[in-house]
């Protein structure tokens, strides 16, 4: 098994995934090789504090400063991270995900909702055309 799909699996909680396109990509190709292809780009699962470090140094963002951003607008994005639904489409540009931040969360009954019924994936995009966006969905 890989380490996406351990980590789409929920047994990577420690862990977070990061989908990058091609444009985010090193020159000397370390991270295509570290990683998992996918339709548009790559998916690296990492250790979560240098996920958010690499998440910073690839896109300049702060990677929780992110998520906080992208929460207030809600959209699907693919289970296997490497694309999603920009909420957005009235506009006539184009609408990939140019980047994805993911991390897992542990079944908790005592804080209700989703995360009663099992671990639970947090996956927050951003398109092209600047859109941030976020899903949870229960690990199957």
């Amino acid at each position: 098994m890989s380490k996406l799909e351990e980590f789409l699996a929920g047994e990577r909680l420690d862990d977070v995934a990061l989908f990058l396109t091609q444009e985010y990509l090193d020159s000397q190709g370390k991270l295509p090789n570290m990683g998992e292809a996918v339709e548009n780009g790559y998916v690296l699962v990492v250790p979560g504090d240098e996920g958010r470090r690499a998440f910073a140094a690839g896109t300049g963002m702060d990677a929780m400063k992110f998520a906080q951003s992208a929460m207030g607008e809600k959209s699907e994005i693919d289970r296997n991270l490497g694309d999603g639904v920009c909420p957005d489409t009235e506009t006539d540009e184009n609408h990939e995900a140019k980047f994805i931040f993911a991390f897992a969360e542990e079944e908790n009954e005592e804080v209700g909702g989703l995360y009663e019924d099992g671990d639970v994936i947090h996956a927050y995009a951003k398109c092209t055309c600047g859109t941030a966006y976020s899903e949870r969905w229960v690990v199957e």
